[in-house]
């Protein structure tokens, strides 16, 4: 896919860009970030992320330096906001590793050490709203989020509120965490990962016109749907076998029906909801990182 929007690099004109950033995680940081059969490791962490931490940590200081100079000019004391980082992508594509490694790295530069992650399932309706609705097939499409209180979170959020709270998700429980919130206390980055977090359409705002800069993680139909099935058969030998999971009824399938259901869910409820709602998004982000089979970044675009 070429863009005539978009600069676009091999893994190794990319990995040149990092220039002089020194590599600040160790193996045991990379071991603690990898997700689920991703592959993560220290030359991808050198090659591709290390130098959009320090395409961002320009980004940040340029958008710091802004704020100093529109207070300076109101003659107001300095209000400090986060600068917001948006990561979309599709279910099992690697968006949450993605973000993970770039809160760590970012919250490493001296500039802006408080970097906090927010994923959006927390703004997911609970299951109990979903099941009334008749939405718990459509779970991850638009539709299933409370769309209003994630620009609420996301406006106060860029307007500098000192304390913000967020509901609680449980991925055992594939559900809201009753009465349970997270608190968010002002970060100098703060990084929204979501399925559908550049989505736009109708009318009034929409959450990505809060972000500063906007990252989507890529790879082929095909690839996803694989990385998607070899999740469900590790998940079911472990998430899905604690006491109170969901999904605690295809624990004990073999493998053979586990990717059946596996193959079944994501070609009814995923696959539609990437063509129809995310795949939709891409060229609104900023940057797109694209992987390849092994799950590792082959090329890198950047909005011009």
């Amino acid at each position: 896919m070429s863009h005539p929007f978009y600069l676009d690099f091999d893994l190794e004109s990319w990995a040149r860009l990092r220039a002089s950033t020194p590599l600040t995680l160790a193996e045991e940081d990379i071991a603690r970030l990898r997700g689920i059969n991703d592959g993560l490791d220290m030359e991808m962490v050198e090659k591709a992320y290390l130098p959009l931490s320090r395409l961002l940590n320009l980004h940040v200081q340029a958008r710091q330096q802004l704020a100093v100079v529109t207070d300076l000019f109101l003659g107001t004391p300095a209000s400090p906001v986060p600068f917001i980082i948006g990561v979309a992508g599709s279910v099992a594509v690697g968006k949450s590793t993605t973000s993970r490694v770039l809160q760590a790295l970012l919250a490493r530069w001296p500039h802006h050490p408080s970097v906090e992650l927010v994923t959006t399932d927390g703004f997911l309706f609970p299951n109990a709203v979903l099941q009334e609705r008749g939405l718990m097939e459509r779970k991850g499409f638009p539709e299933s989020y409370d769309r209003a209180l994630l620009l609420d979170f996301v406006s106060r959020a860029k307007a500098g509120e000192a304390e913000l709270e967020v509901p609680v998700y449980s991925h055992v429980r594939y559900d809201i965490v009753p009465g349970e919130h997270r608190v968010i206390a002002r970060p100098d980055i703060l990084i929204v990962e979501g399925l559908n977090v550049l989505q736009a359409g109708g009318s009034g705002a929409f959450v990505s016109d809060y972000f500063d800069f906007s990252i989507f993680v890529d790879a082929d139909v095909a690839d996803i749907r694989e990385w998607y099935v070899r999740r469900f058969l590790t998940l079911k030998e472990t998430a899905f076998r604690e006491p109170d999971a969901y999904f605690r009824r295809y624990s004990g399938l073999t493998d053979e029906e586990a990717k059946e259901i596996a193959l079944d869910i994501w070609t009814r409820i995923n696959e539609v909801n990437l063509v129809e709602n995310i795949l939709p998004t891409r060229d609104r982000a900023d940057l797109i990182l694209e992987k390849a089979g092994d799950h590792s970044i082959r090329r890198v675009r950047l909005r011009r």
